[in-house]
């Protein structure tokens, strides 16, 4: 397992660099965002057709990282055609001035493949090993990722519909969005524990529960969650609906 996954930092290093020096040349380091779904895919193809064996497990775990990777990139290619750099890379460009290609290129680009390849961990244990027989686990875990990327999806579109006939100071709560306040977050989470429970049918399978603990901590406190919220904090509308509905796990509105 320690080849696989060196390899892979291998792959994931020489494609974060790519992306790089398109974000390098086109002063604009939003194209790292465009760059992580596919990445997964980019992981998940590299361990199947290196080390796989083609069985079922393997098939299905790669067809459905692929669908989520292809889906996550061509709705955020869409979403930044045409905008700006995201105000998060604007502010650490400011900040970093002279230093901003060093910094942005381990602070954000091998950052973010390191983090890659932490959360393909559960991939690339099913990829390179046989495990069990395809069974329980296994039909378990495929409908859990299932819920997830209905979530995900759902979430995406009733956001895009809402913002193509949104006012100024208006926020979405409506939906999914009633009941999370990041339900496309969560839905993602969602998925990763689903292929988690899928690589428990491979000896040593619990250790994958690494990826869906590092997807799930990086969205709700680290890079999605609070980065959103500290933007529309500033509407107090946004600060209304942070008191009556839940960041992260949909739930019921705590209105009185």
């Amino acid at each position: 397992m320690e080849y696989v996954i060196l390899f892979n930092v291998l792959v994931v290093a020489g494609y974060m660099s790519v992306f790089f020096a398109i974000g390098t040349a086109k002063k604009n380091n939003s194209v790292v965002d465009i760059g992580w779904g596919t990445g997964f895919v980019v992981v998940a193809l590299f361990t199947l057709f290196v080390y796989g064996e083609f069985n079922a497990r393997q098939i299905i775990t790669t067809v459905l990282i692929s669908s989520w990777g292809i889906r996550l990139t061509t709705l955020i290619f869409r979403r930044n055609r045409g905008r700006g750099e995201d105000f998060r890379y604007v502010q650490m460009r400011e900040k970093w001035g002279e230093k901003v290609l060093i910094r942005s290129f381990l602070q954000i680009y091998m950052l973010q493949g390191l983090f890659m390849v932490i959360v393909s961990y559960s991939v690339m244990l099913i990829n390179s090993h046989s495990g069990k027989s395809f069974g329980f686990l296994d039909v378990l875990g495929i409908l859990i990722w299932a819920c997830g990327f209905a979530i995900e999806s759902i979430a995406d579109v009733q956001l895009r519909d809402f913002v193509k006939t949104k006012k100024p100071g208006e926020i979405m709560t409506k939906g999914l969005w009633r009941y999370s306040r990041h339900p496309n977050y969560f839905g993602e989470a969602v998925q990763w524990w689903g292929i988690f429970i899928i690589a428990l049918s491979i000896e040593g399978g619990f250790w994958a529960i690494i990826s869906p603990m590092t997807i799930t901590i990086l969205l709700r406190f680290v890079s999605g969650v609070p980065y959103l919220e500290k933007k529309y904090k500033a509407y107090p509308a946004f600060r209304v609906y942070m008191k009556e509905t839940n960041a992260f796990i949909p739930w019921f509105t705590r209105k009185k």
